[in-house]
């Protein structure tokens, strides 16, 4: 909001402006005068804008690869006093990351020429009895012996795993058995309501989730946009339950 009564308060003024915006005329003065003047910022501020000078220095002399950790152990061995999640957080202000060994894994890759179901849910991720309304996903796993996928539905009710599957790649049919094995477990009745939410993942056939099995108690597939948030919201929980990483 700072940044867009810069741009407009020439035109419009900074008072009209704060009267359409959730935001007081003099916070906004505030924030210029601690533009201007820099001992006006809060003391965390301005330990802020001194710890990266030092963080942007030791990222620059290690060629660009040191990560949080790496940044944090050579502050501490400079004799900087800096916990590492204030390292964390001022090298993601500063977009600045570390290499990362590896190929970086996707979990959802949507085809957008493939048809989907509709999002019946909306973001109401709120059932008032088992078996109403379920959440699939599935997410990755580092283990010794390489990456494993774990698919899983939960019950937005009890938010309980309901089903689970594991394999070494993401293909449609351990997703499919993670669904199946719900669906014996639980055997919901038949037109009981039962929805089945997920995201638009496609890989490797994971779009065929939304239209099997056609019966089994499942009345109906639903689905969210790419990556969304809010249809993760719910799903985080089995994925942390796994020792995941979204």
């Amino acid at each position: 909001m700072i940044a867009f009564i810069d741009d407009h308060r020439e035109a419009y003024g900074v008072e009209p402006i704060c009267k359409v915006l959730p935001i007081a005329p003099s916070t906004y003065h505030a924030h210029i005068a601690q533009r201007i003047d820099a001992s006006k910022r809060s003391a965390r501020a301005q330990r802020d804008a001194e710890l990266k000078i030092e963080v942007q220095r030791v990222f620059a002399e290690n060629f660009g690869v040191y990560g949080v950790r790496k940044v944090w152990r050579q502050l501490r061995r400079e004799g900087f006093t800096v916990a590492r999640c204030t390292v964390e957080r001022l090298m993601a202000s500063l977009g600045l990351q570390g290499a990362i060994r590896g190929k970086p894994v996707r979990t959802t890759i949507s085809d957008k020429a493939v048809a989907c179901p509709l999002d019946h849910v909306n973001r109401q991720f709120h059932a008032l009895r088992p078996n109403a309304l379920w959440v699939s996903d599935f997410t990755y796993v580092a283990t010794w012996a390489g990456f494993v996928y774990v698919a899983f539905v939960i019950d937005a009710y009890a938010r309980r795993i309901v089903g689970w599957r594991v394999s070494r790649t993401a293909h449609a049919s351990f997703v499919l058995d993670a669904l199946e094995q719900a669906l014996h477990d639980r055997r919901p009745a038949h037109r009981g309501g039962l929805v089945h939410h997920s995201d638009r993942g496609s890989q490797g056939g994971f779009k065929r989730s939304s239209q099997h099995p056609g019966g089994g108690g499942c009345d109906g597939h639903s689905k969210a946009a790419v990556g969304s948030v809010w249809a993760s919201a719910v799903a985080v929980t089995g994925s942390a339950a796994c020792g995941g990483t979204r």
